[in-house]
This record gives C-alpha cells, sequence and structure tokens, in this order.
C-alpha cells in the first residue's frame, strides 16, 4: 500500500487567507492523547503489563468502543454475551457496562485506537488530506462532516454485520471518519499532486494525481471486503469514502445552483 505524505493543493480562492488547519491537528492532537492514556500505547502504569495490560485492552475498546448489536438494540452488551466472547488472555473477565450509552459510543470509538501503528496509519492520511477539505469547508463544517460520516459509517456497518459474528466485537479508530475526508477531498481536489511513498519503487517519493491515489486506496477497500477480513473492519472504509465523496459532491452541486 502506498503512503501519502503530502499534497500539493491548488485552492486559488484561498490565496491570501490559508489558515491553519486547526482542527485536523486538534483530532489528531486528542487521537494521541488518548491513546497515551489508554492501555494500548503501554505507558501507562495503572493498566500493568503482559497479560493484564491485554485484559485492560480488551476491556478498554468493550467500554469505549462501538459494538454493532449494541447500537442496533440501544442497549449495553449483558454479562451473559460478554462471557461468551473471547478473551485477550486467560482468566481475563469482560465486566458489564449498564451505564454505556450506545449511541455516545460512536464519538468516543472514533478517539480509540489499538495500538500506535493503529494511530499512525489514520492519522497519516488525516494529516495529508484534512488540511485541504478543511480549508474548503471551513473549520465548523469540516468538524460536522468528520463527525457525521463517523457516525454514517459505523451504523452502516452495524447493519451490515448485523447477524455476523462480529456484531459483537468492539469497533475502534477513526478510519471510518477519515475515509470520508479522503472521499471529499477527491472530490474537490481530484488533480491535486500527492508526494507517496511506494513500496515496490524502494519507498522512492514519486507525486501522483490524487485521482489515482486514492482511487486505488478505495478499489483495495472494496477488494479487502470482498476477500474476507484480517480483523480489520474495511466495510466501514468503504462506506465512509462513499459518504464523504457525496457529501462533497452535494456541497458544490449547491453552491452551483447558488451561483446561476
Amino acid at each position: 500500500m502506498a503512503l501519502p505524505l503530502l499534497d500539493r493543493t491548488v485552492r486559488p480562492q484561498a490565496v491570501g487567507r490559508l489558515r491553519a488547519p486547526q482542527v485536523t491537528y486538534a483530532l489528531i492532537a486528542l487521537s494521541a492523547l488518548v491513546l497515551l492514556c489508554g492501555p494500548s500505547f503501554g505507558l501507562n502504569p495503572v493498566y500493568g503489563t503482559g497479560a493484564a495490560r491485554a485484559c485492560a485492552e480488551q476491556r478498554y475498546e468493550q467500554r469505549w468502543g462501538a459494538v454493532p448489536a449494541e447500537l442496533l438494540s440501544r442497549h449495553p452488551l449483558t454479562a451473559d454475551q460478554l462471557a461468551a466472547l473471547p478473551t485477550a488472555a486467560d482468566g481475563c473477565t469482560l465486566h458489564a457496562t449498564p451505564g454505556k450509552s450506545p449511541a455516545l459510543s460512536v464519538l468516543t470509538s472514533l478517539f480509540v485506537h489499538a495500538g500506535w501503528l493503529h494511530l499512525l496509519g489514520n492519522m497519516l492520511f488525516l494529516f495529508v488530506f484534512g488540511p485541504g477539505v478543511e480549508e474548503r469547508l471551513g473549520r465548523v463544517r469540516f468538524l460536522l462532516l468528520y463527525l457525521g460520516i463517523g457516525y454514517l459509517a459505523t451504523y452502516g456497518y452495524a447493519l451490515a454485520e448485523a447477524h455476523s459474528a462480529d456484531s459483537v466485537r468492539a469497533l475502534v479508530g477513526a478510519s471510518g471518519a477519515i475515509a470520508g475526508v479522503l472521499g471529499a477531498y477527491l472530490r474537490l481536489f481530484p488533480r491535486a499532486r500527492v508526494t507517496t511513498l511506494v513500496p515496490v519503487l524502494l519507498f522512492l517519493p514519486l507525486r501522483f494525481p490524487a485521482w489515482l491515489v486514492l482511487g486505488l486506496w478505495f478499489a483495495l477497500q472494496g477488494w479487502s471486503v470482498s476477500s474476507g477480513g484480517s480483523g480489520v473492519a474495511y466495510l466501514v472504509h468503504v462506506i465512509g469514502f462513499a459518504v464523504g465523496w457525496s457529501a462533497a459532491w452535494a456541497g458544490c452541486a449547491r453552491a452551483r445552483r447558488r451561483a446561476t
């Protein structure tokens, strides 16, 4: 998979008034802070080490992650349902969370990541593609787009997995929301040049048009959905990307109508 490093977005309407992408940076900072404070990063002594930390991480994700079965039933999993789940370590017990709000768990899940590699992978894409979309939409609309797509992608995944074994597994990470940012970027800046590292070319930094980089990324996500999972909710990426592209397309259409 190619890794984007930098975009060369042409935004003539913003010349002379470019602003720092404060929402993008705030989302990255908050996600990093949550990881540092939680059990997944391994630095917080409260969660212990080894098997104890693995158990704490599973409990943490089950508490703050979005569980499809909980979203559809609007109730947290019962103690019996949790007891039936495979655990991360021998002797680990998952506790019921009667005070958990399934709807609110979608929001918290966007800032919980399963380790620093998961976080870096997501935040790299947000760092590269978020500023252009934020500049075009404005800070408030960008934040609403990010959170709204995160919700739509998560609930869409819950509906699709309603009768599968994954319906009781916690979903964590911002990839659905970030996929929406990628879709919006593709619609807004299809010809922007993206500096990308390509593994098969010895990680040389090369510049490709956004439509090629993001188009191939989306195709890979779709192929991953059809080929079976590896523990990654690729369908969330597909839904988020499609919703982001559609939202940007609808926004452009409205702008054209107002201009005529």
